[in-house]
């Protein structure tokens, strides 16, 4: 039963890893030290799609689900969960290349939001 409970919690942390990693630049707008947190874990997911390495919480998860009688899977995470739901017919090497450079691209266009957000609400220095 703990060990079910471990997977389904890993499983959630996974989720929300991948949102913060493709939209978390957002938070950047609500609190700028976001951004140490978020461009490492940015910059590691991109890297993970597009080399096709595996997220320690995959193998982590598939340990908890099999300790807990469960089957585990073979393929990574957005493969398993995602890719069945966003992408039907599977994505292929291309794919997961242009998924993590997707998740560059939007974040790069979050953060230049920010950025000129940030401009127009500073104060101009000499105005004063």
């Amino acid at each position: 039963m703990i060990y079910r409970l471990l997977a389904d919690l890993t499983l959630a942390v996974h989720f929300g890893f991948i949102l913060f990693v493709a939209v978390g630049g957002l938070l950047v707008a609500w609190r700028t030290w976001v951004a140490w947190v978020h461009i490492p874990a940015a910059l590691w997911g991109a890297l993970i799609s597009i080399f096709g390495w595996v997220c320690p919480l995959t193998p982590l998860e598939n340990r908890f689900r099999r300790l807990g009688g469960q089957a585990g899977y073979t393929e990574s995470f957005i493969e398993h969960y995602l890719v069945p739901i966003i992408y039907p017919g599977g994505i292929g090497p291309r794919g997961w290349i242009a998924l993590g450079v997707g998740v560059l691209v939007v974040n790069v266009c979050i953060y230049a939001w920010v950025y000129r957000r940030s401009r127009r609400m500073s104060p101009d220095p000499d105005s004063a």
